[in-house]
Parts: structure tokens; sequence; C-alpha cells
């Protein structure tokens, strides 16, 4: 049934970043995998998607909103969210408007398909395919945490993310970095 399935592990990893109770907007949500999972962990949800079917089947979960992103309004102008949460979703005229709709200390955890993805299945066309570090150069104003651009193979596909911050009003509050060990 679509949205049981187990919500990406890129969004789990990185979900400890969004603060107790905050505000998440599940962009593209489908049938509402990181929703249901994210909503489990006491965030308050809104996803957004073009489709009838899968918005009915989000909205108990919080806000569910259906539009068509990509040809009409963005149905959040002016609003922030704690987390903005992208999977399997490419629209770049859309970057942009998502990069605005995170809040100051708030994360952007997005995942999608990346060049060379045509090379073992679809989506095959380059406008739904990142370029090599495409992500990177989208989010250079924010605070990144974690990055990678390659190869899975469960499925076989290739794909970028990202997990990046935008900067707090206090530096303070930007997520603690690992300390590297030193050898000497």
């Amino acid at each position: 049934m679509h949205g049981n399935e187990a919500p990406s592990p890129w969004v789990q990893r990185w979900a400890h970043l969004i603060g107790p109770g905050g505000s998440v907007l599940d962009v593209a949500c489908g049938h509402g995998r990181h929703m249901r999972w994210l909503a489990a962990a006491g965030h308050r949800v809104t996803g957004v998607d073009r489709s009838p079917e899968a918005i009915a089947s989000v909205e108990t979960l919080g806000r569910a909103v259906q539009a068509d992103i990509e040809n009409g309004a963005w149905p959040f102008d002016g609003e922030l969210f704690d987390a903005v949460v992208v999977t399997n979703y490419l629209w770049r005229p859309l970057m942009n408007t998502l990069l605005d709709s995170v809040a100051p200390g708030g994360v952007l955890i997005y995942e999608t398909f990346a060049a060379g993805n045509e090379s073992v299945g679809k989506p095959s066309r380059p406008d739904f395919l990142l370029q090599p570090g495409e992500l990177l150069q989208v989010c250079e104003q924010l605070h990144v945490v974690a990055f990678e651009d390659g190869f899975c193979d469960q499925p076989a596909r290739f794909i970028q993310r990202i997990a990046a911050v935008r900067k707090p009003t206090t530096p303070s509050a930007l997520p603690l970095r690992h300390s590297l060990a030193t050898t000497g």
C-alpha cells in the first residue's frame, strides 16, 4: 500500500536536525511515507502534492495541500518551516522557493536522482536529473551538514542528497560537527 513504504534512510539519518515538535513541509509528498514517520516522531507535518488521491491519503496526518507547484502559485508564500523534506522530486524553478521556505536554524533534507541514472533506469531525462554537485551549488548559502553524490545499488540508481541548515540568527545554534581524531 502506498505510504507504508519505509522512509528514506537519508531522511531518517538527518531528521534529528529538526527541533522537537518542529514544522515540516514534505514536498511532492505522495502517499505520505515521510509525513507518517515524521508525524509519529512528534513533528507538525504539512504535505503538498498535485494528486488528489495522494492528498486524500495523508489528510489525517497533518495539513494536506493539493497544489500543482510546477504550474500554479506556491501555496505557502511567506511561510517558514523548521524542515523542508524533498525526495525523488526535482523542479529547478522551485529551488529558490524551497530554500526560502526553510526557517532560520531549519534544515533542508533533499534526495533525488542524479546524472548517470539514465544508464540504469528512469527517470532518464536530464530535466529530472541533478548535475554533478548541483545541490551543493544550490545550497551554497546554507550550512551543509552532509552531501553525497553517487550510485546506490538497492535499487540501482544514481542520486544526490544533502542535509543543510539555514544559518540561525545566533551562530552557536548550528549543529555541532564531530571532532576528527588527530595523530601526532
